[in-house]
């Protein structure tokens, strides 16, 4: 099994919480303990889950854990929309955001599948 820091979808998600983190920034100050602290979890979550879930060295953790990041860039995508829709981020943002999540959740998928596989599940 390879290091979670090998994998593509690891780093993306590492760039989307650091891209999340710079934009939650600019939300207004009344949303620090709301939707950015949100926001931020759900991010940082992503990559961690990915990375606990390949630490723990067993093909059923690591896609447990795969399906605990989907559940947070899921959760992300919402936030996403609901912040543009409140107007904390443009348009174009949050259109490019979306699409790195929806990326990132595509990839997840593909490695639970991949794992699957290899425990011989379908």
């Amino acid at each position: 099994m390879q290091s979670h820091k090998d994998l593509n979808v690891w780093k993306l998600s590492i760039d989307l919480a650091v891209e999340i983190h710079k934009i939650t920034k600019t939300f207004p100050k009344d949303e620090m303990f709301a939707m950015v602290s949100q926001m931020r979890r759900a991010a940082t979550s992503v990559s961690m889950n990915i990375a606990e879930g390949y630490g723990r060295g067993s093909d059923r953790d690591t896609i447990r854990f795969l399906y605990i990041s989907l559940g947070s860039i899921a959760e992300l995508d919402t936030q996403i929309i609901l912040s543009q829709r409140f107007g904390y981020i443009d348009p174009e943002t949050a259109e490019e955001l979306e699409f790195q999540a929806k990326t990132i959740s595509k990839m997840i998928n593909s490695l639970i599948t991949s794992v699957k596989r290899r425990l011989g599940e379908s």
